[in-house]
């Protein structure tokens, strides 16, 4: 899976699908180069119908390789009423990025979340935002995997959907420079303080590699501590499934840790640099951790997305 059913024993963080954040992907606008797409999405299998209204949703974004958010989109939404609901988006910079709470400037306030296929992109100050439900663009042969690698040809995800926020950025939000390093957050309000729930930053990293003892500890973590928390036991994990040597699994680790999802404009979008949409980023993680011994699962991207903005396919039936 890609970040879906991140907490331990393949299970959602708090036991609440709402909290369980599944992609994060960073391109550049079609036909535009001064402006760069970000899209989030939650709530595999639409387990839960809306997003969780005493959350706060976010993208974080480092601009200058502190592994510390510089900017920071934050969401959050109204308790859902009649089949509706409203989020209202934040944008902060600096010390302000960094704060649990939503803060910064308000970009856009109680505007409609789409649950169907008529919903629309709006105007949010300087940045196009989609908030809705979109057929989830994520495609993985998860029973091969569980069964030796033995591909079945057969994709968990194809008629599936997620909680999309997408957002069309102008470049000078995200930064000075042309390189940014992004990750996504959600965390839950509990009695006036924000616990953190879930976050990810290279695709498919929590739910496949880290073990069930500490996938919950992950959820809460940061990436400025990820090298000292996780490296020696990834290298570990790594010598065992694929066969490395130390020097070779910890090299191998230490490009997806600290786990934020790294982006240069200047280069061709494409994991790792940034992330599509029609990556395979499930079969590059079965290569990571079998030391390419897991060939390609054959399976195709999704046929129903977009050429233009926000991209995802309308909602299955």
């Amino acid at each position: 899976m890609s970040n879906h059913f991140s907490a331990a024993n393949l299970k959602f963080p708090g036991d609440d699908a709402r909290l369980d954040l599944t992609d994060l992907f960073v391109f550049p606008a079609p036909g535009d180069p001064g402006r760069t797409e970000l899209i989030m999405d939650a709530n595999p299998f639409m387990t839960g119908s809306e997003f969780h209204p005493d959350a706060v949703y976010r993208i974080n974004i480092d601009n200058d390789g502190d592994l510390h958010a510089d900017a920071a989109f934050s969401f959050v939404f109204s308790q859902p009423a009649d089949g509706m609901q409203t989020g209202t988006v934040y944008y902060a910079t600096g010390g302000q990025a960094r704060e649990a709470e939503p803060s910064g400037d308000v970009l856009i306030e109680n505007t409609p979340v789409g649950f169907d296929a008529s919903s629309r992109p709006v105007q949010a100050g300087p940045v196009r935002l989609f908030i809705g439900e979109r057929s989830d663009p994520f495609f993985a042969d998860i029973e091969g995997a569980l069964h030796g690698y033995q591909w079945t040809g057969v994709d968990a995800f194809a008629d599936k959907n997620v909680l999309s926020v997408a957002l069309e950025v102008p470049n000078d939000m995200l930064g000075p420079g042309p390189e940014i390093g992004v990750w996504m957050t959600v965390s839950l309000r509990h009695d006036g303080t924000l616990e953190q729930m879930d976050r990810g930053g290279n695709p498919t990293m929590n739910p496949i590699v880290n073990p069930d003892d500490v996938k919950d500890q992950y959820n809460k973590g940061e990436p400025a501590t990820d090298a000292a928390d996780y490296l020696p036991l990834w290298t570990n994990i790594l010598r065992k499934a694929g066969g490395y040597s130390t020097d070779e699994a910890t090299a191998v680790a230490s490009t997806v840790l600290p786990d934020i999802l790294h982006y240069d404009r200047t280069r061709t979008a494409s994991y790792p640099n940034g992330r599509i949409l029609t990556d395979d980023v499930f079969s590059t993680r079965m290569a990571f951790l079998t030391n390419g011994k897991a060939g390609a699962t054959g399976l195709k991207p999704h046929g129903d997305m977009q050429a233009d903005f926000p991209f995802l396919g309308v909602p299955n039936p």
